[in-house]
């Protein structure tokens, strides 16, 4: 019997598109004679949908369409299993339930990647792909992320966090406490998102207020970080788990500009009819062009990382190399990175669809390991508990 695998994509982000594209390359990469496969999309309003016709990228371009000819599902659990269930469509547009056996989010984003469909697969009870809650919550927010990395004595660059109304209160202040932290140039981020959302790079005291201002647009804590000048990007994938992970080949990206944009990373080098590939189509150089010894000290920092967050599955960790000093630094980490970095995979030596092989194992061992802890405890305090006519002000114990 084919294990079902149900691969959850969408999501309300403002990653959403670059979700679909991610999650139908993992679909078509799944050994299908290994594997049944349910697709759930879920749409920015957060309602569930399944269909065949969610396998193929182009149905997307009319998504009003897609949807009137896919069903409306939700999840609950029934005799043990976590089942999917169809709303009910007339009387005989009942469908029967589907169990399914274990999650695969390719999400990204707030409200996806940072926890938040890690805590439901937790609440279903359903072994899924990937980081758990803590790990995709720290993975997610910049701050905390380099906060624990310090602890970990990961070398990380000079940062300072702000909020929104902080912000508000006094403009200048918080402009001068920037500067003076950090000096120019500078990075400002949303601490919360991914593929280079709201990043703007800030060379002049006048840009800085501009910066904020779109940050916080998407975002009500923001990270401003020091930019390097002789800046090299370094991107490095690593799977496994807590026991034991490995590290990925190196890759630099090509970048346009002093950002590697979310235009770079899926747009620029879309096809002929507009449609991106995602990150597997972004300029870059595999393996980079590094030395043996730079190289080795990335992916064993790499997978420091990974194990002092406590990942599971992989993940992408973006790196910075200051070339006027030779230092690496941790920059950030995708636990669902775009792509889900297969192709830094093969270009290791393992294909995608063993990957997914690897990350289904990763996932059912975990959840091996927690069936084996206890959450509850047999009591019968319930037994001498009493309200009595007098309700719960007249309660004894």
């Amino acid at each position: 019997m084919k294990t079902n695998i149900a691969v959850f994509f969408g999501c309300r982000s403002v990653e959403h598109e670059v979700s679909i594209i991610s999650a139908v390359q993992a679909m078509r990469a799944i050994n299908r004679e290994k594997y049944d496969v349910t697709p759930v999309y879920v749409t920015k309003e957060g309602e569930m949908y399944t269909g065949e016709k969610l396998f193929e990228i182009e149905q997307y371009r009319n998504l009003p369409e897609l949807l009137k000819n896919s069903s409306p599902v939700y999840f609950t659990r029934k005799n043990g299993k976590v089942v999917m269930r169809y709303e009910k469509t007339g009387f005989f547009g009942n469908k029967k339930d589907t169990v399914v056996d274990i999650a695969f989010p390719v999400v990204h984003g707030t409200n996806c990647e940072d926890g938040t469909v890690e805590g439901y697969f937790e609440y279903l009870g359903l072994p899924y792909i990937g980081c758990d809650i803590l790990s995709s919550a720290v993975g997610m927010d910049k701050y905390i992320f380099k906060s624990v990395m310090e602890k970990a004595g990961i070398p990380v660059l000079e940062s300072i966090q702000v909020r929104a109304r902080e912000y508000t209160a006094d403009k200048i202040k918080i402009e001068e406490k920037i500067i003076e932290k950090t000096g120019l140039p500078l990075i400002i981020k949303p601490v919360n998102l991914g593929s280079s959302v709201g990043i703007t790079k800030v060379s002049s005291k006048e840009k800085l207020a501009e910066a904020l201002e779109l940050a916080f647009s998407f975002s009500d804590r923001i990270l401003a970080e020091r930019a390097i000048t002789d800046l090299r990007e370094i991107n490095c994938s690593v799977l496994g788990d807590a026991d034991f992970c490995e590290a990925s080949v190196c890759e630099e990206p090509f970048m346009n500009d002093d950002i590697l944009s979310y235009e770079d990373k899926y747009m620029g080098n879309a096809d002929k009819s507009g449609a991106s590939k995602g990150m597997a189509s972004l300029g870059r150089k595999i393996p980079a062009d590094l030395s043996k010894e730079k190289s080795d000290e990335i992916r064993a920092l790499a997978c420091d990382i990974f194990k002092a967050l406590g990942a599971n599955g992989v993940v992408r960790i973006d790196f910075m190399i200051d070339t006027s000093s030779n230092t690496v630094y941790a920059n950030e980490i995708n636990t669902i990175p775009g792509s889900l970095a297969f192709y830094l995979w093969e270009a290791t030596g393992l294909k995608y669809s063993d990957m997914i092989d690897r990350l289904v194992e990763l996932a059912f061992r975990r959840a091996r390991n927690r069936d084996n802890l206890t959450f509850t405890i047999n009591t019968n305090i319930l037994s001498g508990v009493s309200f009595g006519s007098k309700g719960a002000k007249g309660a004894k114990l």
